[in-house]
């Protein structure tokens, strides 16, 4: 349907009709984020009191009732929360279970999901089957964060094991979550749009005046990869830098920031001070709502830092996305071309969506 050419300095943009075009978005987005590897949280959501957490699968679109279940030997196991009887949501509260029990009729089940007992059910013939089992679902951690896919294609150990090449030094697993810092926005414009504007450090110099004074827009950088790419900002003046270890990638460069973005809709935003984690989230194809979780490291370096002014930036990259959701809908823009030496970031992510809309 829509084919974005390899070669960026030939490649047109994705066109307007796509971000206008309702009825596309409820089926892409859903396709998309079914099969993709989505930030569910982080191992802080467990305690003492809490091994069994229930959770939705991105409400309103796909709206799939999970449970992540902490095992016995620590891990983490992510299973259907619909009983396998009559489709009662088994858990509706984050609590301390032993058994998986079904409040409708009695169903239980074991904390790997594996079928154990029915009442009334002595007579049934050919059962229990594989399918009275739930369902598990792939969940992978790095760190301390958890990550869920319905349905992969790919590994996520293999993505972070590139990503740990330059972050692995710092100790992410003790950054500590900062909610009073954390922060949800509504974005009136199409989910894409955003990420659209993430993906590239063109409009620094032009939108963001506090973060050009922070970051050397010269010498900006995007590296791309199969499944996310990388983008580095080298810092300006007197911004806090990483203190790189011999042997690092980078080291010896002025490193103030290092913007990951993970396909389609992750953000992981590594400064000095700690980490921010932007999840991207489609409400419908004219509403994004965009989720900042701030984890802390060092907290006396955050207002010299790259990522001192956050809320700041995210008020000035929603005013030119709300500006070009509005602009697209005019009938005399179809489709741009990208900057071959600023734009690799959008182009790569255009060129990921065309995939899905063949």
């Amino acid at each position: 349907m829509y084919k974005v050419n390899e070669d960026i300095t030939k490649a047109t943009t994705l066109p307007a009709a796509f971000y206008r075009d309702k009825e596309l978005f409820y089926d892409l987005t859903a396709r998309i984020m079914g099969s993709t590897w989505q930030f569910i949280g982080d191992t802080g959501m467990f305690s003492a009191d809490h091994n069994v957490v229930p959770f939705v699968f991105y409400p309103p679109l796909l709206a799939e009732p999970l449970l992540l279940v902490k095992q016995p030997d620590k891990g983490v196991l992510c299973l259907s929360n619909v009983c396998t009887h009559r489709g009662y949501l088994l858990i509706n509260k984050a609590g301390k279970h032993t058994k998986l029990l079904c409040g409708y009729h009695g169903r239980r089940f074991n904390l790997a999901g594996q079928f154990e007992h029915m009442p009334e059910f002595a007579d049934a013939q050919d059962f229990p089957r594989a399918c009275d089992n739930l369902t598990q679902i792939p969940v992978q951690g790095w760190q301390q964060f958890l990550f869920v896919n319905l349905a992969p294609t790919f590994d996520l150990a293999t993505l972070f094991d590139e990503i740990d090449k330059r972050v692995g030094f710092l100790p992410v697993a003790t950054f500590r979550k900062d909610r009073v810092r954390s922060k949800d926005y509504t974005v009136k414009a199409h989910w894409a749009l955003y990420c659209d504007n993430y993906l590239e450090g063109f409009h620094i110099p032009f939108v963001h005046p506090d973060l050009n004074q922070a970051v050397e827009y010269t010498t900006y950088e995007t590296i791309l990869y199969d499944h996310f790419n990388l983008q580095i900002g080298y810092s300006k003046d007197d911004t806090e830098v990483f203190n790189l270890p011999e042997g690092h990638p980078d080291y010896g460069k002025q490193v103030a920031a290092y913007y990951y973005w993970i396909f389609p809709n992750l953000m992981l935003n590594f400064y000095p001070w700690g980490l921010s984690v932007n999840i991207v989230k489609p409400i419908d194809h004219e509403t994004t709502e965009v989720s900042f979780i701030s984890y802390i490291y060092d907290e006396s370096k955050i207002d010299a830092s790259a990522g001192a002014l956050l809320d700041k930036v995210e008020m000035e990259d929603e005013e030119v996305v709300e500006a070009v959701q509005r602009g697209i809908q005019s009938r005399f823009y179809t489709t741009g071309r990208f900057s071959p030496t600023k734009e690799k970031g959008v182009h790569h992510f255009h060129r990921m969506l065309a995939q899905f809309l063949v």
